[in-house]
């Protein structure tokens, strides 16, 4: 073997020898960054904005791929567990859904059942009620002979929102009649769903029907919603 076939050898040699370290190397980097990284989880972002207290729904979100270990341990991994859930906070687009994020949705207790009214939305929501708050409903009523005062009274003290819809625009229907004493008609209203037992259920349905207005007053967190009995029925004679 000849210098010339000697150094071609030896260059052969060598570049094994550089392909053989560079595999390693890759091989090295690739090792470490799956130490670093490890295995991957499912988790759910949002694609939309979800307004507080809305209802979830699987299709409210999608499904994304990250590593395990960059996974908050309060993110939501199974969509089973967003049934029957509302969102606790306005829920942002793109946000990764967490445990945190979700409430469970107002449940009725034994005896209770579900009534739903339409409340204007202008004098009775004003965006501050929502799904779990209490709320006293109050009702006024025209007097039935000329002589006799309006009326308000309070229907029922604390009563528990189980579901608060869609903002909707009231038809307007040329031949009805306003209600007695109303004074402006309602163009929009909200459905607000509330969890009463039956005596409750039949005087809110009552003042729905024969009210001038029914109202809602939130009742502070925490709070009762006591009122005394001689503070349940109102007149302006009252204040005199």
């Amino acid at each position: 073997m000849n210098s010339r076939q000697r150094r071609g050898v030896i260059l052969l040699l060598l570049s094994a020898l550089c392909a053989i370290g560079a595999f390693v190397g890759v091989l090295s980097v690739i090792r470490n960054v799956e130490s670093k990284v490890g295995p991957e989880a499912v988790a759910y972002r949002l694609k939309a904005q979800v307004p507080a207290y809305e209802a979830l729904n699987p299709g409210q979100f999608e499904k994304v791929a990250m590593p395990e270990r960059w996974l908050p341990p309060t993110a939501v991994t199974d969509l089973d567990r967003i049934r029957g859930k509302i969102a606790a906070t306005p829920l942002h687009k793109g946000s990764l859904l967490q445990d945190d994020m979700i409430v469970a949705r107002p449940a009725l207790k034994p005896g209770q059942q579900e009534i739903a009214i339409m409340i204007d939305a202008a004098t009775g929501v004003a965006g501050k009620i929502n799904a779990g708050a209490r709320v006293n409903i109050y009702a006024t009523f025209e007097g039935r002979r000329p002589q006799d005062k309006p009326v308000s009274k309070l229907i029922v003290a604390n009563v528990q929102v189980i579901d608060v819809g869609k903002l909707t625009p009231l038809s307007k229907d040329p031949g009805e009649t306003p209600r007695a004493g109303s004074t402006r008609r309602a163009t929009e209203a909200v459905p607000i769903t509330f969890a009463l037992e039956t005596k409750d259920a039949q005087r809110v349905a009552y003042a729905e029907s024969f009210a001038s207005h029914v109202r809602l007053a939130l009742v502070a967190p925490g709070g009762d919603g006591t009122v005394p009995p001689g503070d349940r029925t109102y007149t302006l004679d009252g204040d005199k």
